[in-house]
């Protein structure tokens, strides 16, 4: 440390005061004490990282924790550093010093590759420049896209754009981090930080829930742990169950805020000869047996705001319609269903579910529930079913 202490400090007075000037803030900081980005500190009189600069190899002997990368990198021929009994990686980690400013990364790492003499440099980005991006695998309708969140009142980011079965949040950035208030700043900085170490962090949305959020855990929505997340859109479970409901049932409609789907239009009900039904549901139908905007979002079935299934129902043809149909309504995580059958009039009739029937949706909230495992990350799915 002591080269980089002449580089970047210099004492001021008798109190063993050290001004840092790695960067244009210029702090003058005290024994004991670190500067304002806390990278820098001074220990008797001398200026040092708070940071050390990290090395897989040091932190496989001290038994830290790693994560496996590059399977097969024992072929890899471009290294960064020479290639030794065991892998020498240098990460960016205690490695830089601040952004945008003249001063050089402390440490340059040389190498040569094919003959050639390779120079990196690895640097650190400034806290104020950060921002995360919270995935939060649940149907329940949040809060309205730009809702704000808040942490102990104090707005550290907003709602944005849905992806394919999971809301998400857009937290952190300059606004919050710098261009509010010191408390918003503060605030925004340390819910950031227990994210990122994994700890749980209640946030709160405007006009929506209060959230506590913690990577590797399902997400607590008003105090209850959500225990599902759907197996895929109203169309997707379709086509996964249609085999299974096939001979059970003559109408399915899966209720889903982004594409409900009707097994008989569907193509999936094509395939097995499943007969028009004459029951249309409400929405802009997008292609066969696909439905987009059958309600507003909310808390109800499917991540819409629909608490009365048949509300979903817009007409039933009398001229293809017939009494007795066997209707069966659920929702992506079957955590809600219905099972009717037309009476004379053509009018559902809510009845209890044949047994085969019960078990498909059971089957449904069985898969729904592996899809929200307590360890690990919460899963990323493909969107299967969301081209228009």
């Amino acid at each position: 440390m002591s080269d980089r202490t002449a580089i970047f400090g210099a004492r001021e007075g008798n109190e063993g005061i050290v001004r840092c000037d790695a960067c244009p803030v210029l702090c003058r900081i005290r024994p004991g004490r670190a500067g304002a980005c806390s990278r820098y500190a001074n220990r008797d009189g001398a200026l040092v990282r708070t940071d050390p600069l990290v090395l897989m190899e040091r932190t496989v002997d001290a038994g830290g924790e790693t994560v496996p990368f590059l399977e097969g990198s024992e072929d890899w021929a471009g290294g960064l550093a020479p290639q030794r009994d065991k892998a020498t990686f240098v990460t960016a980690i205690g490695a830089g010093t601040t952004y945008p400013d003249y001063k050089p990364a402390p440490f340059i790492v040389g190498s040569r590759h094919a003959g050639v003499d390779t120079v990196t440099v690895v640097t650190e980005g400034i806290f104020s420049y950060c921002g995360l991006k919270v995935k939060i695998d649940t149907d329940r309708h949040l809060g309205a896209e730009t809702a704000a969140v808040r942490v102990d009142g104090e707005q550290i980011g907003h709602v944005t754009t849905a992806e394919y079965g999971s809301q998400m949040l857009s937290l952190g950035g300059v606004r919050h981090l710098t261009g509010g208030s010191k408390r918003e700043g503060n605030v925004t900085c340390a819910a950031m930080l227990a994210l990122c170490n994994k700890q749980a962090v209640e946030v709160s949305i405007d006009g929506g829930p209060r959230l506590v959020l913690q990577a590797g855990t399902a997400p607590i929505v008003d105090g209850t742990p959500e225990r599902r997340m759907r197996v895929g859109c109203g169309s997707a479970a379709i086509g996964i169950f249609a085999r299974q409901w096939h001979g059970h049932v003559d109408e399915v409609i899966v209720v889903d805020d982004h594409i409900t789907g009707v097994l008989s239009e569907h193509q999936a009900g094509r395939c097995l000869d499943v007969p028009p039904s004459g029951i249309r549901v409400r929405g802009r139908r997008s292609t066969p047996g696909r439905y987009f905007q059958v309600a507003q979002p909310g808390k109800g079935w499917g991540g819409t705001d629909i608490t009365d299934p048949l509300a979903v129902i817009e007409r039933i043809d009398p001229k293809i319609a017939w009494p007795g149909l066997r209707l069966l309504l659920t929702s992506t995580t079957g955590e809600d269903s219905l099972y009717c059958v037309l009476d004379e009039s053509l009018r559902p009739v809510p009845v209890p579910a044949p047994e085969a029937v019960a078990r498909t949706v059971e089957r449904i909230g069985e898969i729904a529930s592996r899809r929200s495992p307590p360890s690990s990350s919460w899963p990323a799915r493909a969107d299967r079913c969301g081209r228009v």
